[in-house]
């Protein structure tokens, strides 16, 4: 079964109105309210398609979220039945401190498509390169930065990884600078450094390190129809981390998933910019009219673009 196209538009609307919705807040100094801004427009516009949709991927659950938390079901009930993934706000401290990058994003599934990933941290990598054991999270970084370079034919020092610039990550940093790979180093945003390495004009060849579950498979969604490769791998911390992830049905909790045990089937991914960052750019208000950028993929049809549009406020 294939997603009609039709969806497409109109779940890019769904997020360039989310994206509105918070460039009001941008650079208010307070994330709450940007991500919640978000969130309450997400919301109201996705209650008025005709679908069945389900929260599988939210802001948090139920008893910790009073909007779009997992479970929650969505639309007018009419219509094909769709597993949704929100991050209505993307880089919460990007729009409270007016920096680039700060998207908002949804992602869509036929029913059952997409996994249920819970609120805590994934080992991720993801490529452009989808050859199987090229680029494994398995590998030490010596040896995918090796496979990687022998793969694509470039010496190390011309290879560009991108990683989240956490102290979580400083051995791995300094085993890439060891290596002379150039680093792109980003602050949060860890959706939009994944899909870095989907097209050549961006120069990152490799992402790769510790960032959010949910944001890791809401990545996947748009790398799978790119072609690239991903592999995740959750880090449970605590008991109760282990006791919710058992409850949404994760047996193996040490499990490495790759890109088609995370998302199957048809799909959509829209992540319109609410501040210009390296993949798309902001919104912008002019007179009685919004600008937008939405990156959007839709697996079946092929389609992978970044579409510009113009509405009214």
């Amino acid at each position: 079964m294939t997603i009609d196209k039709k969806f497409v538009d109109q779940f890019a609307i769904v997020t360039s109105k989310a994206a509105l919705a918070s460039s009001y807040l941008v650079g208010k100094k307070d994330k709450n309210a940007a991500d919640k801004a978000a969130v309450d427009s997400m919301r109201s516009n996705l209650n008025n398609l005709d679908i069945q949709g389900q929260i599988v991927i939210g802001e948090g659950e139920l008893d910790e979220a009073p909007m779009l938390y997992i479970g929650e079901k969505l639309g007018t009930n009419k219509g094909p039945e769709f597993d949704i993934a929100v991050d209505p706000l993307e880089g919460t401290n990007f729009a409270a401190n007016n920096l680039p990058g700060a998207l908002s994003v949804i992602a869509i599934a036929e029913k059952n498509n997409l996994f249920k990933a819970p609120e805590t941290y994934m080992e991720k990598i993801s490529t452009k390169v989808n050859e199987k054991n090229v680029v494994d999270l398995d590998y030490t970084i010596k040896k995918n930065i090796s496979n990687l370079s022998d793969y694509l034919n470039k010496q190390p020092e011309n290879l560009t990884a991108c990683i989240l610039d956490r102290p979580r990550h400083k051995e791995i940093i300094e085993e890439l600078k060891k290596l002379k790979v150039n680093l792109k180093l980003i602050t949060d945003g860890d959706i939009s450094g994944a899909l870095l390495v989907t097209e050549d004009k961006y120069n990152v060849d490799i992402f790769l390190g510790i960032g959010g579950g949910p944001e890791g498979v809401l990545a996947a969604t748009a790398l799978d129809t790119f072609n690239c490769n991903f592999q995740g791998r959750f880090l449970f911390e605590t008991e109760k981390d282990k006791f919710r992830a058992s409850k949404m049905g994760i047996e193996d909790l040490t499990k490495k998933y790759d890109l088609n045990e995370i998302v199957s089937g048809d799909s959509i991914f829209c992540a319109t910019g609410i501040t210009s960052g390296d993949l798309i750019s902001g919104i912008e208000i002019e007179d009685n009219k919004f600008s937008s950028e939405t990156l959007v993929t839709h697996k079946s049809s092929g389609l992978k673009k970044i579409i510009k549009s113009k509405q009214n406020i």
